[in-house]
């Protein structure tokens, strides 16, 4: 399976979660369906790390397009909720520049031990910062986001250990649900989906395929907009 056959499953996957409050006004089916897209787009960013030409410029483009992409996203939440949240490329910028500062620290051999070590230390401790602010400046997905991000990293090379350590963070992000009967099995049908994304990931061929690197990129932002202007129309369920 090429990075291109990836992206178009995540891109379906959201475009089926964010079309679920236009169609129902509210959590439906779709949205579990929805949950597949995430983890795609986070094991994207480790690829992209590894794999790209230019980093200034990947860097570049994530962060110009989280600034094109706030406003329709802010338009999009509106359908449902008045909360803030800063949109999913913030999410996938900082856990790029989370991987760049961990790999640069991590990697540095000094025969001080003191220094070796201390580097090391702070390797992690940059990952736990960019964690904490994601959660506090209330990115899409949170800390949840960067963790993801950061353990198909850090396990890139180890798939068993990458499994379990994204089985892990997402029963942690959504414990919550998971410990209320009422909501029990809800949560346990969106951890369920929230996995499936690592049976395609396992399938992956390390190939390129059919270049839609800007496609993506508009896509997010142009869906929003669709999205949100539909919702101004009286046929749907929440108006």
């Amino acid at each position: 399976m090429s990075a291109f056959v990836l992206k178009i499953i995540a891109m379906i996957t959201m475009l089926c979660d964010h079309t679920s409050y236009l169609l129902f006004g509210h959590f439906s089916e779709l949205n579990y369906i929805g949950r597949i897209a995430f983890p795609i787009f986070a094991f994207q960013i480790s690829e992209g790390y590894i794999h790209t030409k230019n980093l200034k410029r990947y860097f570049i483009r994530l962060f110009l397009f989280a600034i094109i992409s706030q406003i329709p996203f802010m338009l999009f939440r509106s359908i449902f909720t008045s909360g803030f949240a800063l949109n999913i490329f913030f999410t996938l910028f900082l856990g790029l520049v989370t991987i760049f500062v961990y790999d640069r620290f991590n990697k540095i051999d000094c025969k001080n031990i003191v220094i070796h070590y201390s580097c090391k230390v702070f390797s992690i401790f940059v990952v736990v910062i960019a964690a904490i602010l994601a959660q506090v400046l209330k990115f899409d997905y949170g800390a949840f986001g960067i963790a993801i991000i950061f353990i198909f990293y850090l396990f890139k090379n180890k798939t068993l250990l990458m499994n379990i350590g994204i089985i892990l963070s997402v029963i942690i992000y959504y414990w919550n649900g998971l410990q209320n009967p009422s909501s029990f099995l809800t949560y346990l049908v969106i951890v369920i989906f929230t996995c499936i994304p690592l049976a395609f990931i396992n399938l992956y061929n390390h190939k390129k395929g059919k270049d839609m690197k800007y496609f993506l990129y508009l896509f997010y932002p142009i869906h929003l907009l669709i999205i949100y202007f539909l919702s101004l129309l009286p046929v749907f369920p929440i108006n």
